[in-house]
């Protein structure tokens, strides 16, 4: 008996672009994070939440990425998009630790990165 297995090499991403974000159960575990007061879970319970969040808010940015690469130059929603995938990328680098605060922080993080997909998904504001 053999295991086979494909490699895949996608280094623009674009089948994870095809894939909806699984979005519904990501924001209830964001609402929950956001609501603890004194949690007294392990570390290591911490930090799998925090991966979780973590993972997320990627295909997030990813999204937001993609879609204020489409946008006009002249559309201001790319500048505030630009500084924002720039903090994201910043908190996403910081390494994971075993604490609330910083899966709290990822729950923020995504909070953030999918309030800017909408605004980019709304169609442009008139020109005045």
């Amino acid at each position: 008996m053999s295991d086979t297995h494909t490699v895949l090499h996608d280094p623009n991403g674009l089948i994870e672009a095809d894939l909806p974000l699984d979005r519904a159960p990501h924001e209830a575990l964001v609402t929950a994070v956001l609501a603890w007061k004194d949690p007294d879970l392990a570390p290591r319970d911490y930090e799998q939440i925090a991966l979780q969040l973590t993972g997320h808010a990627r295909a997030v940015a990813a999204d937001v990425h993609r879609l204020a690469a489409a946008l006009p130059k002249s559309d201001g929603r790319g500048a505030l998009t630009e500084v924002i995938l720039r903090e994201a990328n910043g908190r996403l680098a910081a390494p994971l630790q075993g604490t609330a605060c910083c899966a709290q922080d990822r729950a923020r993080l995504v909070q953030a990165l999918y309030t800017r997909l909408d605004r980019l998904t709304e169609p442009a504001p008139a020109a005045t």
